[in-house]
């Protein structure tokens, strides 16, 4: 039988009567953008990370875009982002006009190196974008230290990160603006896609909730030119539905990658391990291998689906190809590319399914 990489169809048949509910609610409630769901979920959600206003979008490459904004960031600006992301954490940065800095990232965490990200630093730079990869907070103590000697916005990428915690503080409210992600796969994931800006900055949150409705405060008297980036009705009521459960959840992904852990800590593969003084919520449970290839395809002939995180690092892809980066300039990021795959883990992933990847793995090595 087949290991599923995901298996969103058991999550949703365990919370079936709970999100059937909440849509039909929503139906016969006429009332299909923003509304008083999305505006619950705003609430409910940022009041799990300690900060004050939750700006929901449609999805979290929306609320980068305009977090990068509503700080000023436009043409002649740098922003600098780690070269081991998602290209939604950089393209962002395009989308206003702004230039990607690509900086590494530390080997062990595979987030943002605060020494690269220093290194990058020009009068040019305006913000600067670590990204919790994979669930694992970034280190951002120094991160913010670096950023605010050189007058620098923080913009956490939490968008893999829903409930971690760095140094005991959830992520989301320790830079001046963070944005998520609620894709159908995340930790938290609508069904369909979503997004949300969190900050604890009132003038900051009323920029983007400008910007996400077409500049307006009051309908059809628009304030800037901007866009429809709003979150719909029903996505909201879903995700209200499923917060109520993400603690759980996370704890079960917690549970699971500790099972991983212990029946891989011997073998030839490095394996995920969650940092001193944070909480890594294992969105993706990741092990780095140098043949990583023929590992996969070991073990896709055994029945187990398997992914990628991210196989090309962002300064070797095409769409930034005119910046003139060039391969060796990040090594650990081009490492991660070369050798991390990512393994099932999901909430209701069973134990015996665990055993039988890691003996997989194991009978590889």
């Amino acid at each position: 039988m087949t290991v599923k990489f995901l298996d969103l169809g058991q999550q949703y048949r365990a919370i079936k009567e709970e999100v059937d509910a909440a849509v039909i609610a929503t139906l016969e409630s006429s009332i299909f953008v923003l509304g008083p769901e999305v505006d619950a979920f705003e609430r409910e959600f940022v009041a799990k990370h300690d900060v004050a206003h939750g700006i929901a979008m449609h999805s979290g490459t929306a609320a980068l875009h305009l977090a990068m904004l509503a700080l000023g960031v436009g043409p002649g600006d740098e922003v600098i982002v780690p070269a081991m992301t998602f290209t939604a954490t950089a393209a962002a940065v395009c989308y206003c006009g702004a230039t990607p800095v690509f900086a590494d990232v530390d080997p062990k965490s595979h987030t943002l190196d605060p020494a690269s990200f220093e290194a990058r630093i020009t009068p040019k730079t305006k913000a600067v974008i670590p990204v919790h990869l994979y669930g694992q907070p970034a280190d951002l103590d120094p991160i913010v230290a670096i950023a605010d000697r050189h007058g620098i916005a923080v913009i956490e990428d939490a968008a893999q990160a829903h409930l971690a915690r760095y140094n005991g503080r959830p992520v989301g409210g320790i830079g001046r603006i963070s944005c998520f992600s609620f894709y159908p796969g995340k930790n938290l994931g609508a069904y369909g896609e979503g997004g949300l800006a969190a900050t604890d900055d009132a003038e900051l949150a009323h920029k983007m909730r400008l910007l996400r409705d077409w500049g307006q405060a009051r309908k059809y008297d628009h304030e800037m030119l901007a866009y429809n980036y709003r979150m719909d009705s029903i996505q909201g009521a879903i995700l209200r539905v499923k917060l109520r459960h993400l603690e759980g959840w996370t704890e079960a992904r917690r549970q699971r990658a500790s099972l991983y852990q212990s029946l891989l800590q011997a073998e030839g593969a490095e394996v995920a391990q969650e940092m001193p003084g944070r909480r890594h919520v294992y969105h993706i449970f990741s092990i780095f291998y140098p043949e990583r290839d023929r590992l996969r395809q070991h073990l896709a002939d055994q029945g187990i689906e398997t992914s990628l995180h991210y196989p090309v690092p962002l300064h070797l892809q095409k769409p930034y190809a005119h910046l003139g980066y060039r391969e060796g300039e990040f090594p650990a990021s081009e490492r991660v590319g070369k050798e991390q795959l990512s393994l099932p883990l999901y909430p209701e992933l069973g134990e015996a399914e665990i055993e039988r990847v890691a003996a997989a793995v194991r009978a590889f090595s």
